[in-house]
Parts: structure tokens; C-alpha cells; sequence
């Protein structure tokens, strides 16, 4: 009557095999490629007593993000300089030169996150850490950032939106071009507000 130990092994096996297979599938990060037309990059800087707003209209990124474990997430992008837009078509063309961005040179502007902290009890804002590359120097930087919800259009593509600001030192990154101004104070100020407002989309 005794079994062979081999049976209450392959047994045991099956069991686990069984147990296994009837657990739901564990959730899986999803990775956002960012929609340009539904997106915003934007900064802000003070000239002289107020502040003046740009933009980049060419850039891309990705994002990989599981709402259940936003420390998670990954992202990455890049900007093309030569897109700055300010409204204002000479100074756009005095920002692509050598005495501020120098497009020619440095013709990316570049953004990989390292790490999450902060994140709030509903898992939809904290800080994600990162490097920033502008004029060809890489710089750690932090972000406040916000999930903003997951959702398909009307087209039936699935959306997911995303929130950050940060603040810069310019200088920090070789920006240093200014004027000095009879008062003895400067032309242009050294923080840049910069606000991302963007919309990813799942697929091509």
C-alpha cells in the first residue's frame, strides 16, 4: 500500500501548478508614448519687472506607469531647441543662439527620471527625480508631479494624463548671457518656471 515518494511529489506539483493558475495575473506597468497635440511644454522667466512665456512646439517622450506602483515609473524625453517659441520672432532667434541655448550646438534638451519620493496616500502626486540636460550640461533636477487619470477618447484610444513643474537656475546649465541695468539690477532673470501639462496615449 505505500506509495512511491515520486507520486506525492508530482502530486504536490500538480497542486501548486493549479494554485498558481487560478491566481489573477499581476498588473503590469503601461507605457504612454506622449501625444504632441495635446501637450504642453512651457516656461516662464522675468524680463525685467515681468515674467515672459515660451514654449518648445517639437519634443517627444515615453512614459511606463502602473497607477498601483507610481514609484515605478519611468520616464524619458527629449525637446528640440530650435523650437522655442515666444511669440516674439526675434527673440526666439536670439534664444537659438550662441548667447543663450546655441541650437547649432546643443540641439537637444534631454530628461531621464531616476526615482520617485514623496508619493501621496492616493498614489497621484509626489516627486520624481531626474537629469536634465540643457546646452550640453546634465544636472539633477526634481519635479512635483501628478497622475491625472486614465481614460479612451472618443476614438477609442486609451489616454492617461500627466502634470509637472519644476524651477531651474538657467546659470546652472551655462546660461549666463544678462545686461546690467542703470538701476543695477539685471535684464534677465536666472529661475525658469517650467510647467508640463501632457497626454500619452497607448500604441502608436
Amino acid at each position: 500500500m505505500n506509495e512511491r515518494p515520486s507520486h506525492h511529489l508530482f502530486l504536490t506539483l500538480l497542486a501548486i501548478a493549479a494554485l498558481l493558475c487560478g491566481r489573477p495575473a499581476a498588473a503590469s506597468a503601461t507605457t504612454y508614448k506622449v501625444d504632441r497635440d495635446h501637450t504642453s511644454i512651457t516656461f516662464r522667466v522675468r524680463h525685467l519687472f515681468t515674467q515672459v512665456t515660451g514654449r518648445f512646439d517639437r519634443f517627444d517622450g515615453k512614459v511606463t506607469f502602473d497607477p498601483a506602483h507610481p514609484e515605478q515609473v519611468k520616464i524619458e524625453g527629449s525637446i528640440d531647441v530650435a523650437s522655442v517659441n515666444t511669440n516674439v520672432k526675434e527673440r526666439d532667434k536670439d534664444l537659438r543662439s550662441k548667447r543663450f541655448f546655441d541650437a547649432e550646438k546643443y540641439p537637444k534638451i534631454k530628461f531621464v527620471s531616476t526615482g520617485v519620493s514623496d508619493v501621496d496616500a492616493t498614489k497621484t502626486h509626489g516627486k520624481l527625480n531626474g537629469r536634465l540636460t540643457i546646452h550640453g550640461i546634465e544636472k539633477p533636477v526634481v519635479l512635483e508631479v501628478s497622475y491625472l487619470g486614465e481614460a479612451k477618447d472618443p476614438w477609442g484610444n486609451r489616454k492617461a494624463g500627466f502634470e509637472a513643474k519644476t524651477t531651474i537656475n538657467r546659470k546652472d546649465f551655462g546660461l549666463t548671457w544678462n545686461e546690467t541695468l542703470e538701476s543695477g539690477g539685471v535684464l534677465v532673470g536666472d529661475e525658469v518656471q517650467i510647467e508640463i501639462q501632457a497626454e500619452g496615449m497607448v500604441g502608436e
